[in-house]
């Protein structure tokens, strides 16, 4: 089992920034993949960044690509979200979410089914 825990949402102005963070917890480390998805008001809950955690790169929604960036610290189990020039579209409820490790990973990896565990969800409002 594993347990996730993201924070840092918060209200920020267009044109700011904020990093969220995603803590994990029960299971053995490295291994399998985290991503970040959002669901903004009235949509579905939609891919935005994923990494798998032996990996050196992180993949984007186009929608983030060059504002957003992943990171990560094996170390202390924690994967990050730095989300520079924010937009008001980006408002939304963040969650973060863990996946074991799965050969299907580079074709299945933007989907939400692909992933097992789920953390409760940040709030993030980008004021206009």
């Amino acid at each position: 089992e594993c347990s996730c825990r993201a924070s840092g949402g918060g209200l920020v102005q267009a044109g700011g920034s904020l990093r969220l963070s995603c803590a994990v917890s029960g299971r053995t480390f490295p291994s399998g993949s985290m991503a970040w998805f959002r669901q903004r008001p009235g949509k579905e809950r939609e891919f935005v960044t994923g990494l798998i955690w032996t990996g050196a790169n992180g993949y984007y929604a186009d929608t983030v690509k060059g504002r957003f960036t992943i990171s990560k610290d094996n170390a202390q189990k924690t994967v990050y979200l730095q989300m520079n020039s924010l937009k008001p579209e980006d408002t939304a409820v963040y969650y973060c979410a863990s996946a074991l490790p799965k050969t299907t990973y580079y074709r299945d990896y933007e989907n939400v089914s692909f992933y097992k565990y789920w953390g409760q969800g940040t709030l993030v409002t980008v004021s206009s």
